[in-house]
């Protein structure tokens, strides 16, 4: 072990780090991170060329891999599976240096991840219980009991079920069927893995920095209040274009015409274009700044409509970027990139305690883009245990 080297290196992480933190009051978290990785590749780095080996291009090669298809593609469902890959080959990098090298900030991460695996291991499932039952009364408190928010609640009971039929299940079913038990067990597991990409990659896409270059901020429309007035949730997606506005109208003189997209529902008296439109006259934007798509009924109509009026305005291109709540931009990305649209999205902020619902309720709405796929891990999944089920019925019962 070389703790000299060690302890130097700490010392200089931790000292660029507070520059870090007191020179950049906001996206604090986002330098943070920055930094940290910077110093953890620098450092790795530095053992490999003492060692003579070249271990870490396995991890840096994943990380190279989804760094092509992330900003080739952003809004694909594979960029969290490759994410994933690189952190668990990171993970297993960390782990051979730290056993090979005796590498004390090797030894630091370990200990934290094994902390946090016990942690959940002990704690994980009932902590994620009492967690969705909470949220759930709280949403509850401050929301209609519309089904969609109703969802941490329904997860907490399903996993309770589960729970309760893995802990009977084997007293009261004959021994040849207990197998069968694994089926559920094994599918909420599958939807875990595919969630757990989700919310991964979603996250990382809230760090989108979109440049001050923009055309059009294309505005997501969503219900009205009495048919004519904006939501709190719409009038933050608005809210967050006018911020982009007046901040590319002060680094450029040259603001971006904001795109209201939204048409016009059963139970609405204007198209939600229109009412947008005047909330954001009320904010100070000009009229001449503003333009609307009033026919979409959806995101996926609000891309395709917008890219049309986008190409008949400026037929020899242009560059866009379009703002939803947090928790939705994803999805709505990738709509956009379904109709042919390379653009990114920003996000306007979430009553934290909707946001668990809220972003159940997106990976639900993706999952069903893939539920051919799904379906048939699933029949796979409950086909390969009702065959060991069967066999061990005729063969060892």
């Amino acid at each position: 072990m070389d703790i000299p080297r060690d302890l130097f290196a700490l010392a200089f992480y931790f000292i660029i780090l507070l520059g870090v933190l007191l020179r950049f009051n906001q996206r604090k978290f986002s330098k943070f991170l920055l930094w940290t990785s910077i110093f953890l590749a620098g450092y790795f780095f530095t053992i490999e060329i003492q060692n003579k080996t070249f271990f870490i291009l396995i991890p840096l090669f994943f990380f190279l891999l989804f760094c092509y298809f992330y900003f080739k593609e952003k809004c694909r469902l594979r960029n969290g599976w490759l994410l994933n890959l690189f952190l668990l080959s990171f993970v297993g990098y960390v782990t051979f240096i730290t056993v090979t090298s005796t590498s004390l900030i090797g030894i630091g991460i370990l200990s934290i991840l094994i902390f946090v695996f016990f942690l959940v291991v002990l704690f994980g499932l009932y902590a994620a219980i009492i967690f969705l039952i909470g949220n759930s009364f709280i949403v509850l408190r401050h929301e209609s009991r519309r089904l969609p928010n109703l969802l941490t609640l329904i997860l907490a009971l399903a996993i309770i079920g589960l729970v309760v039929l893995q802990t009977f299940g084997p007293k009261i079913l004959p021994s040849w069927s207990v197998i069968l038990l694994a089926i559920p067990t094994t599918i909420a597991s599958y939807f875990f893995v595919v969630f757990w990409n989700f919310l991964s990659i979603s996250i990382l896409y809230q760090f989108n920095q979109p440049k001050y270059d923009q055309d059009y901020v294309i505005v997501l429309g969503a219900g009205l209040i009495d048919g004519l007035k904006v939501t709190p949730l719409l009038a933050k997606r608005i809210d967050r274009a006018i911020q982009f506005y007046r901040k590319q109208s002060a680094e450029t003189l040259s603001p971006p015409q904001l795109l209201m997209s939204g048409g016009q529902g059963g139970d609405e008296k204007i198209p939600e274009a229109q009412a947008m439109r005047e909330y954001a006259i009320e904010q100070g934007i000009p009229a001449e700044d503003i333009l609307m798509e009033a026919q979409s009924t959806n995101t996926l109509e609000n891309m395709q409509f917008s890219k049309e009026i986008m190409e008949r305005e400026r037929p020899a291109g242009y560059h866009a970027i379009f703002t939803s709540n947090n928790y939705h931009i994803f999805r709505a990305g990738m709509y956009a990139q379904d109709v042919g649209l390379k653009i990114d999205g920003i996000g306007s902020k979430t009553a934290r305690y909707y946001l668990p619902n809220a972003f159940l309720r997106e990976f639900i709405a993706v999952a069903l883009m893939n539920k051919r796929l799904h379906l048939i891990i699933c029949g796979l999944i409950a086909l390969g245990f009702s065959l060991i089920s069967i066999i061990n019925y005729f063969f060892v019962f």
